[in-house]
């Protein structure tokens, strides 16, 4: 690693000075009288401080244990001492671990990155198998979410006929959310023996995953009224609960796109309206994104693999385990650690995927 007088010219994925002036220029903005006139943006900003901070400190740290470990290796050298050499093998291996990590973090670079994100599963044919897979895929996210100290909220739920869901909607919150949950985005594909099967046969389920950030108020999207449909409906919780016995819940359909949005988290369908509005506006600044991507790519002659529907990745049960992502070809046979939330290694693959790619 760069020491701090080689940080603003390495050229390379961190800038400390840069940092360090990312963190003078939010504490200057904390001070102004109308900081808290806007509470939900001041929340924002003072979590991209504390975010940015985290950063440097790890930074700081990071160097601090590859001083330490030098300083060891050198006196190993100096004493002939090999009773160290332990010590220094596994403090280098720790110090790797952490290296990659650190730069994990580092890849989440692009402008909607750091913020939270909306996400979206829905079963696709197969009646109840389908529906019970789409939950198994929810409690996943909202395991890893949970181990990442991200919250999760639960913005629009449908339960299945006979088990699992038809749709579900949620809003994982904390600084790089949408960054690391954009490697999820698409379509999931299980093979297992059903539990729903009486003889015992193998079924090929499919969910699909869409992601999104949630786009603050900096960010303008033009949306017609004339161009919506709105639909309310009573609002129902995980399991059957009901939440509210009026209509409460919204549902929003945007025309021109046929993009629907629903939310019914809230106590009052004004509410409800409100942030179904803000995952419309959402999803349309999404749109535009890939768009303008694919126009990119066109103009390059290059091979646009931007696709709501593609299969990114396998679930296998039986006759083996394994989980396998298609894009990086990442892969692993613990199944059951994979479903209660230990999805790292794919992500980390697919951020690394398109790095290499650019």
């Amino acid at each position: 690693m760069n020491r701090r007088s080689d940080s603003k010219n390495s050229g390379g994925l961190f800038d400390l000075d840069l940092k360090q002036e990312m963190i003078a220029n939010y504490e200057e903005k904390m001070t102004a009288p109308d900081f808290w006139d806007d509470n939900d943006r001041a929340q924002s900003l003072i979590a991209e401080l504390n975010a940015v901070k985290s950063t440097v400190e790890q930074y700081e740290r990071l160097n601090n244990e590859q001083d330490d470990l030098q300083t060891m290796l050198e006196l190993a050298e100096e004493e002939n001492d090999e009773s160290l050499e332990t010590d220094i093998v596994e403090g280098v291996a720790a110090l790797v671990g952490k290296l990659n990590d650190f730069e994990l973090q580092l890849l989440l670079n692009q402008p909607y990155d750091k913020l939270n994100a909306i996400l979206e599963l829905h079963p696709g044919a197969g009646g109840t198998e389908s529906q019970d897979w789409g939950q198994m895929l929810y409690r996943m996210y909202t395991r890893w979410a949970e181990k990442r100290g991200f919250k999760v909220e639960v913005l629009d739920y449908q339960d299945g006929d006979e088990a699992g869901i038809k749709s579900v909607t949620i809003s994982v919150k904390g600084y790089n959310a949408y960054g690391y949950l954009k490697a999820e985005k698409g379509v999931h594909r299980l093979v297992r023996i059903s539990p729903f099967d009486a003889s015992g046969r193998r079924h090929t389920s499919f969910v699909s995953c869409d992601v999104v950030p949630e786009i603050t108020d900096d960010i303008e999207i033009e949306i017609r009224s004339e161009d919506l449909k709105v639909d309310t409906y009573r609002a129902s919780g995980a399991g059957g609960q009901h939440v509210n016995k009026t209509e409460s819940a919204i549902r929003i359909t945007h025309v021109p796109t046929g993009i629907v949005v629903a939310c019914q988290q809230e106590r009052s369908q004004i509410q409800n309206r409100e942030r179904a509005m803000n995952m419309l506006r959402s999803k349309l600044y999404e749109r535009k994104i890939e768009e303008q991507q694919k126009q990119l790519a066109e103009i390059r002659g290059e091979q646009s693999d931007i696709a709501w529907g593609s299969q990114i990745r396998s679930y296998v049960f039986h006759p083996y385990s394994m989980v396998k992502d298609h894009r990086t070809q990442v892969e692993t046979g613990n199944v059951g650690a994979v479903m209660d939330g230990d999805i790292n290694a794919f992500i980390d693959g697919y951020l690394r995927h398109q790095i290499r790619k650019e």
